[in-house]
């Protein structure tokens, strides 16, 4: 089947306080309405994106641009609204979900749930069994009890044949408060689906620190944080036989100098991890004028970078270092190099690079005076 997802963000939102409405408000760095936009977009299934905007929004840097989608401005009800995204729709398309905007936790599992009933029902929702007392209330004194047998708290995306669900809107009063009660006054059976309690709609301003919280735990429905850092270092020429490159020991005419042992690959992959943290460089931790780090092997500065991030909550998701050098010729030595640094960074050697190049005779690295080194690091919080 061809499938559009409709999603609903026309509405004003303003028991969840804010300057502005509760869709575009954001959790983390992105507003509401993006993460179910994203969810959707991804879907394999899903065709056509189409936001359903309140005219106020149209013109305005509320909503995302991406991912793409077919833009509409909605009507004064939820039910005007749905219609005009039902207009929008592309030819071709058969099955329509609809969904709340502010309700950005919905998962592939709740939708692969309701396009999978779309099999052999018109119309299909997700919802959740009720399963607390329910009462009734007067004057704030319990009046009686409810029976919750077969009652359950609806949930989106809804998901219906177009065709059908289009008569059924024409047909309808414009009060319904959902598209399923829309398909039940037309006499189309709706199926219920499996919910899920993370599912929230964001209603009160308690809601979006639900959300954040509940997305921390679940990285299924969170957005990464992914962070770049680029790190450089230099260290000159001395006496010496050897010189020590991304932790491994390579002969050579002479040594490079330094406090440390001048292992100028590792320090560049090293700052690179602190700078992607925003926590400054080597020297910062290590200050040179602190006479225990004399000498000291750059493994150690690395694994204090690595376990930092890690404290932070972050992985490693890749490093690519540069040696800068006419001498020694690093290509020998590539497959050491990654597997000692694939040990101190936790990750995969494919996740690593260690390449060289010349400066082509000129600077400083091209007179042989010194080793130059280049490194990007990316990490990961899910």
């Amino acid at each position: 089947m061809t499938v559009a997802a409709i999603i609903v963000a026309a509405g004003r939102g303003t028991r969840a306080g804010g300057d502005i409405p509760k869709q575009w408000q954001r959790i983390g760095d992105r507003p509401v309405a993006a993460y179910a936009m994203d969810r959707f977009a991804s879907h394999p299934a899903v065709t056509q994106l189409i936001l359903v905007l309140h005219p106020d929004d149209v013109d305005t840097a509320l909503w995302p641009r991406d991912p793409e989608a077919t833009v509409v401005t909605g009507g004064a009800t939820r039910a005007a609204s749905v219609r005009a995204g039902l207009a929008a729709t592309e030819p071709g398309i058969e099955t329509v979900l609809i969904h709340d905007a502010a309700r950005p936790l919905v998962t592939d599992a709740v939708i692969d749930r309701v396009l999978d009933a779309l099999a052999t029902h018109v119309g299909a929702a997700p919802a959740i069994a009720v399963t607390d007392t329910l009462w009734h209330g007067t004057d704030g004194t319990v009046a009686g009890v409810q029976d919750r047998a077969g009652l359950y708290r609806a949930q989106t995306p809804q998901g219906f044949h177009l065709a059908p669900l289009r008569d059924a809107h024409a047909a309808s009063t414009g009060q319904e408060t959902d598209d399923v009660a829309v398909a039940r006054a037309a006499g189309l059976d709706v199926a219920i689906v499996a919910g899920d309690e993370a599912n929230i709609k964001i209603t009160t301003p308690e809601d979006f620190d639900r959300a954040a919280e509940l997305m921390r735990r679940n990285p299924m429905t969170s957005t990464p944080d992914i962070r770049c850092g680029n790190g450089y270092d230099v260290h000159r020429f001395g006496s010496g036989d050897h010189v020590w490159l991304c932790g491994v020991q390579i002969p050579h005419t002479r040594s490079l100098q330094g406090h440390s042992d001048a292992d100028v690959g590792m320090h560049a992959v090293t700052d690179a991890i602190y700078g992607a943290l925003g926590k400054g460089d080597i020297g910062q931790h290590f200050p040179p004028s602190d006479p225990q780090w004399k000498g000291a092997a750059s493994r150690i500065f690395l694994e204090h970078a690595v376990a930092l991030a890690a404290s932070l909550g972050f992985r490693i998701g890749n490093a690519d270092c540069t040696l800068v050098c006419e001498f020694p010729k690093i290509g020998p030595h590539q497959d050491a190099m990654k597997a000692v640094m694939s040990a101190y960074l936790g990750i995969e050697s494919d996740r690593i690079s260690v390449k060289a190049t010349t400066s082509e005779k000129l600077g400083f690295t091209g007179r042989e005076e010194g080793i130059a080194a280049i490194a990007t690091v990316t990490l990961i919080k899910p």
